[in-house]
């Protein structure tokens, strides 16, 4: 489950996010302090550091970068995702949020020292993301690409049970689906080792375990875009059957693990 690649979702549901941007802010994890900091020294984010950020969403990452001093441009596809990232950085008076979407973004003449994008690069068309982030860039600069994926850990039991409501109310479902350990996933960065743009490529992981109330897990399972693609009756259906499992069984308190692999590389100039 959840192999490490970059295939690109249905883009259908890219702009589903844009639907309770509130929630994503309230609800969403922010990225392990370690990996941010791994981030920061690759990038060498500081005040005379110009960053590129691509679908920052409600600016879970943004703001962490633009602690280090660096003025960053972040373009976001979602108005109302826009709208909540400019309210939150706005102690940030050197970052910029633009409504746009990265495919149709026009950069603007001087190149960035660094690129970044979090959970968010498998949404962008696969013909020419990589390729338009790497002209983004000066040569030397840094790209910094961060994908999460939800593995083994935490209560695992509830995550073995769980599965029964996802497929009673999803079709999709696999039947008998489990998690995979970090140890076990395959890291394909193919599109950056076979890139012309980019070299020097090299994958770093940071594992975290988050601890939810009822509440807080079926809000967190309300911004994952397969969770509000469902028909409203199924989706009503699967988290009171989760929060129910939850309630009755963990005395309404389970913990997941997230693994973010952030995957970093070099600008070939010319």
């Amino acid at each position: 489950m959840d192999a490490l690649e970059f295939k690109v979702k249905d883009p259908g549901l890219r702009s589903i996010f844009d639907q309770d941007a509130e929630r994503y802010e309230r609800a969403r994890p922010r990225y392990p302090a370690a990996l941010v900091e791994e981030l920061v020294r690759v990038t060498g984010a500081g005040p005379d550091v110009r960053v590129l950020e691509i679908a920052p969403g409600t600016g879970k990452l943004t703001a962490d970068l633009a602690r280090s001093g660096c003025s960053i441009t972040a373009v976001e596809i979602g108005p109302s995702m826009a709208a909540v990232a400019r309210r939150q950085l706005a102690p940030f008076p050197r970052v910029e949020v633009v409504v746009s979407a990265f495919e149709e973004w026009e950069p603007p003449p001087e190149p960035f020292d660094a690129v970044v994008c979090a959970t968010a690069f498998h949404w962008l068309d696969p013909a020419v993301r990589l390729p338009r982030a790497a002209r983004a860039l000066r040569p030397g600069g840094r790209l910094g690409i961060v994908s999460t994926h939800h593995v083994a850990g935490g209560t695992e039991d509830f995550f073995a049970e769980v599965q029964e409501c996802y497929e009673r109310w999803d079709p999709a479902t696999p039947p008998g689906l489990r998690q995979t350990r970090e140890a076990d996933l395959a890291t394909d960065t193919s599109e950056f080792t076979g890139s012309p743009y980019v070299t020097d490529v090299a994958v770093q992981g940071h594992a975290q375990e988050i601890t939810y109330t009822t509440g807080q897990y079926l809000d967190v399972l309300l911004t994952y875009s397969n969770h509000r693609a469902l028909p409203e009756a199924a989706r009503d259906g699967l988290l009171a059957g989760i929060g129910e499992l939850i309630d009755s069984r963990y005395g309404g308190v389970v913990t997941k693990r997230y693994w973010h692999e952030l995957v970093t590389a070099v600008r070939v100039g010319p």
